[in-house]
């Protein structure tokens, strides 16, 4: 029996383009560490440095550890210093990016459902981010860190989308089979792959990305709307 909904974050539970946010995140971190590394050069690091973290299969080191042990080949200064930095403005100065999203007001009022029928719920976001700056981004939705039972993030996570050890680290985690879980999600190739465990999916159509452009085949799809009439007709397990 389902018990338990997880849902990815950019493009699902806030909805954003991408590529805006990206150009308008590397812009405002260079502008920080503009001191200590050439803002032209920061990008492709640290883009390089997550693409090791994806290709990490490492159970033992984390996806921070992965990526710092990385990005401090990269660093001509002092890569100690830079530290305090990018703490300070995961802190501070990421949380005005809020203008690059458009929450919806719908998700909201999905998680209230959820929440109110007593099912689990987790924000599986690909932890390619600092705790800080998810947490920011889920407040951007209109939603709360304790509206969930788990939230992924690059501290505490191993692995990270389209591997299949990422879903199977969170099972763990909160204690779940697969076939208790539906996977809420707008990536084909990231989000939907969560159904090769046996989770069951819902494809949110709305902000779909499909880099394969291959035919998904979600158990569920549709639009926001779709996703709030599901939420409603699913039974309430505090009366189970």
């Amino acid at each position: 029996m389902i018990n338990t909904i997880l849902f990815d974050l950019d493009g699902t539970l806030l909805p954003m383009d991408v590529d805006v946010f990206m150009s308008n995140y590397f812009k405002a971190l260079g502008k920080k560490c503009a001191h200590l590394v050439d803002p032209k050069k920061l990008p492709k690091m640290i883009l390089d440095s997550t693409e090791c973290m994806v290709r990490s299969v490492d159970a033992v080191k984390t996806n921070q550890e992965v990526f710092m042990e990385d990005f401090a080949k990269k660093i001509e200064s002092d890569f100690q210093s830079l530290l305090p930095v990018l703490d300070e403005f995961y802190k501070e100065e990421f949380q005005n990016l809020k203008f690059t999203t458009q929450p919806v007001e719908i998700v909201v009022e999905v998680i209230k459902i959820l929440k109110e029928k007593g099912y689990t719920l987790v924000v599986a976001t690909n932890p390619l981010f600092p705790r800080q700056a998810i947490l920011h981004r889920i407040q951007w939705s209109g939603l709360e860190e304790n509206d969930f039972s788990l939230i992924t993030d690059y501290e505490s996570m191993h692995f990270c989308k389209p591997n299949l050890d990422f879903y199977s680290e969170i099972l763990q985690k909160i204690e779940k089979r697969s076939e208790e879980c539906i996977m809420v999600g707008n990536d084909v190739q990231e989000d939907i792959i969560a159904e090769k465990l046996g989770m069951k999916t819902f494809l949110i159509e709305d902000n779909i990305i499909n880099r394969e452009n291959k035919e998904p085949s979600p158990e569920y799809r549709g639009s926001y709307q779709d996703l709030l009439d599901f939420v409603m007709a699913l039974p309430n397990l505090k009366k189970e």
